[in-house]
């Protein structure tokens, strides 16, 4: 398992860590000079700047924080694992696409082409919606330590019913985060044409949330008994 490793540097939670953050660090500029500034057509878009440097902090305060509580769930993230459900890995592959999607849409849109133009205080909406998004997420993984990337019973793992923290109130609280991180890209970034594929990323998840609800109460023992205690999925009273 993942926390017995601990023999060298390297191979402890912590190491891999840093090397993760440092890569994703360096990745980022990359990925914004193709996907954000390019389709902007400019290096000199304020709202992009502010959203790199406000990215930047949440990947890099969430990170810290996940070192300190659950290190495991970090090792645990890394990759896809064997066992994965084919269909997730289709769900997955959706949903990453649309919510990168937005990046470039809000660029065309908010930077080069104002096609529907928003005022600043919608842009602080969604800082407020992301950073709610990505507490929410960072809170589920600090208490999970089976929160995987994928859909999979982990026996290798020892895979148990987590119900403290956020599952205490509903039974997927990652996807809850996910959906509000992805509208608060689209909205700190001005634009209202970025919903879109935000949207459709949200409906992915929504999908994941009900298929995956499906298979833990096929599959983990103990989950139906929670799913009894914590009757909603998403949205206490709701659903």
């Amino acid at each position: 398992m993942p926390t017995n490793q601990t023999s060298t540097p390297d191979q402890s939670p912590q190491g891999i860590n840093r090397r993760q953050l440092i890569l994703r660090l360096a990745c980022l500029p990359v990925f914004f000079a193709l996907f954000m500034f390019l389709p902007a057509g400019t290096w000199t878009w304020p709202k992009g700047w502010l959203f790199i440097l406000v990215l930047l902090g949440i990947i890099l305060v969430g990170s810290l924080i996940l070192q300190r509580v659950n290190p495991e769930v970090i090792v645990a993230r890394r990759r896809i694992h064997k066992g994965t459900k084919p269909w997730d890995k289709i769900l997955l592959w959706l949903y990453v696409t649309t919510t990168l999607a937005a990046v470039p849409v809000a660029a065309l849109d908010e930077s080069r082409y104002h096609w529907f133009p928003v005022p600043w205080w919608v842009c602080g909406i969604g800082y407020a919606v992301l950073l709610a998004g990505c507490g929410i997420v960072t809170w589920a993984e600090g208490v999970n330590k089976f929160f995987e990337i994928t859909v999979r019973i982990q026996t290798d793992r020892g895979h148990t019913v987590i119900d403290k923290g956020p599952y205490a109130i509903i039974r997927h609280p990652g996807y809850v985060g996910a959906i509000f991180t992805a509208i608060g890209v689209a909205l700190s970034l001005g634009s209202l044409w970025a919903l879109i594929p935000a949207g459709v990323a949200s409906i992915v998840l929504i999908v994941r949330t009900e298929w995956e609800d499906q298979t833990l109460q096929d599959e983990l023992t103990g989950y139906k008994e929670y799913a009894q205690r914590v009757r909603y999925k998403q949205i206490p009273g709701v659903w």
